[in-house]
């Protein structure tokens, strides 16, 4: 299982930023209009949800009002109470992304055809690291061994 942790984190760890700055202008985008319009649709602990649309529509074509106006004591605890909901489903959602980018098993990014599958040099017991005939990169197969020596090798040869 940690592979798997591993994998998915070698594999997003450019994409981390970039979830870091999405969920920033989201916050501000999208979060400030919304926890505004919320807190202006309110009235005497009542919702009117037709004063929160009109409100909805207002707070995103004059976003700078509402930026200005989100951090007074009347708006920062919605504002605060909302980000947080937000910021539970925005981490759920980079959670499944990363469950769906993790290696399905060990071996998944390890190039076909190289010896990267072997560790502590287990595939010297019948290749040599120095000479003989290339077969992969530090891997030669030695002319002067004794037994089965017979080797598929798959692929095709380029000749520019």
């Amino acid at each position: 299982m940690n592979y798997k942790v591993k994998g998915a984190v070698r594999r997003n760890k450019n994409n981390f930023i970039i979830f870091g700055v999405l969920w920033v202008i989201l916050s501000i985008v999208l979060v400030m209009p919304i926890s505004y319009s919320i807190t202006e649709a309110t009235v005497n602990e009542n919702f009117m949800m037709d004063k929160f649309i009109q409100g909805l529509y207002e707070s995103f074509t004059k976003l700078g009002m509402v930026i200005g106006k989100t951090f007074t004591s009347s708006h920062i605890g919605t504002y605060l109470s909302t980000l947080f909901k937000f910021s539970i489903l925005y981490a759920i959602f980079v959670l499944i992304g990363l469950i769906k980018t993790a290696p399905k098993h060990e071996f998944a990014d390890i190039e076909h055809g190289s010896s990267d599958w072997s560790k502590n040099g287990e595939q010297y017991r019948i290749l040599s690291d120095r000479k003989g005939l290339i077969l992969a990169q530090n891997n030669y197969l030695p002319l002067d061994k004794r037994g089965n020596v017979n080797v598929l090798v798959v692929g095709r040869i380029r000749i520019w």
